[in-house]
């Protein structure tokens, strides 16, 4: 554990993680300062129930007056306080980074371009299920700042790591690291430089050690690719491999070591859909089986898990229409794996905040099954003119409007599915607030 005691520590940005961070330093004896750019923050009393200084509106020369800066995933790695800080050779960590100092627990690291809130969700609730005290933190739920100190050296926590997380980090070290997939996302932050993104996601596993744990998607071209030679590795795969891990064989999971192969239980046991799904679970089978979880306990979890919300969530079936909300698909990979989990026609919502997106995955399934597209948000023109000479592309202005306009033209055995490919935040504050607008919207729906 770091000695913090009297430092002056700033931390960039005054939202969740940020904030966190502030009150985890000032438990910890120092002195923290909190400097955002916005000026309309919604929680700022925290700060001040808790003493804490801080500035709003802009960043001043406060900012580097301290021993090390925290600073938080949505302040971008090439913003001028960064810049700034680095050439005066100020320390700069991430929020991860910082809280890791302070918990006794085993991390377990999940990152990937896809699935990470629903494999951190199922590795949590598996845990619990199981008897073992587990906490589910980082990109979902709580900030690791938040529960850093609540969690005890036989307990665990499953973290969902982001890239932006992950510039920061010094001797971040998981005892178990989850890496999913490697696909282009969220490059308008990388230069559209995807391997800088992807330098980024595998700086995960860059402290961990012969005594630690690294799981990978066997089926990734780029992951399957790389060699992982200091660390105990695991793979998992939809068909049959010869290392160590995961995969599916005659429709069962089976688990393989060194020693033996065995059955854990039938791929149906999997209560959430989609093969997508199937990945996410063997990553986590492999977690459970290296703790030494036992085979009915992982078989029971399975059965229990009812997924996520945002992703992939049915909301209501309305005279034979199903809703389905997926609004954290927001990446093209994403919307790949959702369009694979439905056999019934499509009308499919598209669009919001553009990340450099190339939809040329998704052409075969968009003219396969999709009736139509609604295109919302600023990416709009784009996706209409993408998609138009294959299917009927409409642009839409409000969410709302496309959820009744979908509902009025669809046909008993359609789904409508929001999936959008697109950042959240030219129309909502998160992909969370855009999942609760469709939700709503669906639920406001008369038969």
């Amino acid at each position: 554990m770091r000695n913090i005691k009297d430092k002056h520590i700033t931390i960039l940005g005054a939202v969740r993680s940020g904030i966190a961070a502030a009150k985890l330093a000032k438990k910890m004896g120092a002195i923290p300062f909190v400097s955002d750019y916005s000026n309309k923050l919604s929680n700022i009393q925290e700060l001040d129930a808790n003493e804490i200084k801080y500035e709003l509106g802009g960043h001043t020369d406060k900012v580097f007056d301290c021993e090390f800066i925290v600073t938080s995933p949505g302040v971008h790695s090439d913003a001028s306080v960064i810049v700034d800080a680095k050439k005066q050779d100020i320390k700069i960590i991430s929020e991860i980074e910082f809280a890791s100092w302070f918990c006794k627990g085993s991390i377990i690291a999940i990152t990937g371009s896809n699935g990470k809130t629903t494999t951190t969700s199922l590795c949590t609730h598996l845990l619990n299920n199981s008897g073992v005290k587990a906490y589910s933190a980082g990109n979902i739920g709580n900030a690791f700042s938040e529960i850093a100190l609540d969690v005890e050296e036989d307990e665990f926590v499953a973290l969902e790591v982001s890239s932006f997380q992950l510039d920061f980090i010094d001797s971040f070290k998981p005892k178990y690291t989850v890496i999913l997939n490697i696909t282009p996302d969220h490059l308008d932050r990388y230069e559209n430089d995807f391997q800088k993104y992807t330098a980024s996601k595998m700086r995960i596993f860059e402290n961990q050690t012969d005594s630690d744990y690294l799981i990978i998607n066997e089926d990734d071209e780029y992951l399957s690719n790389r060699e992982h030679q200091k660390i105990m590795k695991y793979g998992f795969s939809l068909t049959p491999m010869n290392n160590s891990g995961c995969y599916i064989k005659d429709e069962n999971f089976v688990y393989r070591n060194e020693e033996s192969e065995e059955i854990i239980c039938s791929t149906n046991s999997l209560k959430v859909k989609g093969e997508h799904n199937k990945y996410n679970a063997m990553a986590t089978i492999n977690l459970a089986k290296i703790i030494g979880i036992e085979n009915n306990k992982i078989e029971e979890s399975l059965k229990s898990f009812a997924g996520v919300e945002h992703r992939l969530e049915s909301v209501r079936e309305i005279n034979g229409i199903e809703f389905v909300n997926d609004s954290k698909a927001t990446n093209v990979d994403s919307v790949w794996y959702a369009l694979r989990s439905f056999n019934n026609p499509l009308r499919l919502i598209l669009g919001g905040k553009d990340k450099g997106n190339d939809y040329s995955s998704i052409v075969e399934q968009v003219k396969n099954n999709v009736k139509k597209i609604y295109a919302i948000g600023s990416s709009a023109e784009k996706i209409i003119s993408y998609f138009v000479s294959m299917v009927e592309v409409e642009k839409m202005e409000t969410l709302e409007g496309t959820v009744l306009k979908a509902y009025q033209e669809a046909n008993a055995g359609d789904v409508v599915l929001l999936s959008p490919a697109c950042a959240s935040f030219d129309m909502f504050d998160s992909y969370e607030h855009r999942g609760k607008i469709f939700k709503q919207s669906v639920m406001k729906l008369e038969e």
